[in-house]
């Protein structure tokens, strides 16, 4: 109840923040057209293809808006650059999103195609599903827009569209030299990104960065993030026997690779959920400052829990937003022989566990990668970076196979930043409503490239409702979000920084 209270207050807020709340509802009327057009463009980031033809889309779109654009060549898929013309006394404000979505298992969707948008009103066992025809000039904000890319990213793509057209025809002059950044490989890490900033450095120096992607907070306040935590990846391959054996005849006798990762991974953290590799943590200090903005995030860790249906969290923070803090050791698959009805009895021949390490700007992610190695090296195990030969096999008594995925890194801006801090107010003067402020938040986007190559600060503006479902069946995107996201941008834009 207090989350839907929250949402209401906000769309009452829109309204009467707006000189013309019909005028903002027309413009949402036209930016769900546009949206379902774009929606209708496949963007699998696995797809060169898919990448292409939504950039052809981007460079018709932008230019209508009065927006030079650029493809730029990386090492893999393009970049698309747009910006407007260019004047000497103002600020420069580069804004990232990205246009590549999530792959898609269309049989696990409650409609036909996710590329087809489906419009769905709440019903008391969930949503069903309206036509569009019955979107009429008095449009229900409760009502969510279905497919892939509506809320990630494609949503706020067109929400930006749309608060330059409302801007254009108020008269409003953008106080700001204008600049956009759009990704085509954020769902497959943007690993060209680091190396495309550098190369096209003076193309997109700004004074800031704004990040225009991710839900809200769960309360439905505006929200400002002032960081993300980075990620990297390793995968470990313990070995049994060269191939599956009889357990009857070989149980008890050929080593199980099962419990052998099993012990080596249950010795990387306590029964409290901290890791216990010496070192892991270090660097990190908050004081008293920092505690005061993580406790004023209005969480309810007995809420979480209950959404998520566990009765005890690990405690590496004594709270949510204090464990977002740390760098984290999550094991995010296993896998050994046959399980479900396929399952077999046999001493499996491997087993294989897939970790994420989370990194926070003071972990950096080859270090700690590092550190896991050592720890598996110290438990007795020969760590090799390719399957064992044979020669291998009979020579050491445990073996393991590591290996690294890349690093992107953390990054996070200075809460006391006189950008954030006119974000903050624009955005609190906007809907009347306390702004939540995250310092770091939990999941990554590939920003620290531009922080690091660019010496600016940035920041992530969420603007899509937070159970939107993105990266699974059913991604959503409520509409008075899409309402929401037009008037925010509508208000950072026309609104002069200190």
């Amino acid at each position: 109840m207090r989350k839907l209270a929250c949402f209401f207050a906000l769309l009452l807020s829109i309204s009467s923040y707006s000189q013309d709340a019909a005028a903002v509802k027309s413009q949402v009327a036209h930016a769900i057209q546009e949206l379902r057009d774009f929606i209708a463009i496949p963007n699998d980031a696995l797809n060169a293809d898919d990448i292409d033809d939504n950039i052809l889309w981007l460079k018709r779109k932008f230019g209508e808006r009065g927006f030079n654009t650029a493809v730029l060549d990386t090492e893999n898929l393009p970049l698309f650059f747009a910006a407007m013309p260019m004047e000497d006394n103002k600020p420069t404000l580069l804004i990232y999103m990205h246009f590549d979505g999530q792959y898609v298992e269309p049989s696990k969707w409650n409609q036909p195609n996710p590329y087809q948008t489906v419009l769905k009103k709440p019903v008391a066992d969930g949503f069903e599903t309206v036509s569009f025809d019955a979107l009429n000039d008095d449009i229900d904000y409760d009502w969510r827009l279905f497919g892939r890319s509506t809320s990630d990213d494609k949503g706020p793509i067109v929400m930006f569209l749309n608060a330059i057209d409302l801007l254009k025809k108020d008269g409003k002059e953008i106080p700001f030299n204008l600049k956009v950044i759009l990704d085509g490989e954020e769902e497959k890490s943007s690993k060209p990104l680091p190396q495309a900033v550098k190369q096209y450095r003076e193309l997109l120096e700004a004074d800031f960065l704004i990040i225009a992607d991710g839900p809200v907070h769960a309360s439905g306040n505006p929200t400002v993030v002032y960081g993300c935590r980075g990620i990297t990846t390793m995968t470990l391959t313990t070995y049994g026997p060269i191939k599956p054996q009889h357990s009857g005849h070989y149980g008890n006798y050929a080593p199980n690779p099962g419990f052998q990762l099993a012990q080596l991974l249950a010795g990387m953290k306590d029964t409290d959920g901290r890791v216990t590799i010496p070192g892991y943590y270090d660097g990190i200090v908050l004081d008293d400052g920092i505690a005061e903005v993580l406790k004023s995030v209005p969480d309810s860790d007995e809420e979480i829990a209950e959404k998520l249906q566990f009765k005890t969290s690990e405690k590496v923070g004594g709270y949510y937003q204090e464990a977002l803090q740390y760098p984290s050791l999550n094991i995010r698959g296993l896998g050994s022989g046959w399980i479900g009805p396929k399952k077999r009895t046999i001493v499996p021949e491997s087993a294989t566990a897939e970790l994420d390490l989370r990194l926070v700007p003071e972990s950096d992610g080859n270090r700690l990668k590092k550190l896991v190695r050592d720890y598996i090296t110290n438990q007795g195990y020969h760590v090799l970076d390719h399957v064992p030969s044979k020669l291998e096999r009979m020579r050491y008594d445990k073996i393991v196979t590591v290996e690294e995925g890349n690093v992107t890194a953390a990054f996070r801006t200075d809460l006391d930043n006189k950008y954030g801090s006119f974000l903050v107010e624009t955005l609190k003067n906007t809907f009347n409503q306390e702004v939540v402020r995250f310092r770091i938040m939990g999941g990554t986007v590939p920003i620290s490239p531009f922080v690091n190559e660019l010496k600016i600060p940035a920041f992530i503006v969420p603007l899509v409702n937070p159970d939107n479902n993105q990266h699974s069946p059913n991604e959503n995107l409520k509409i008075g979000q899409l309402a929401y996201g037009i008037q925010s941008l509508y208000s950072i834009l026309s609104t002069p920084t200190p």
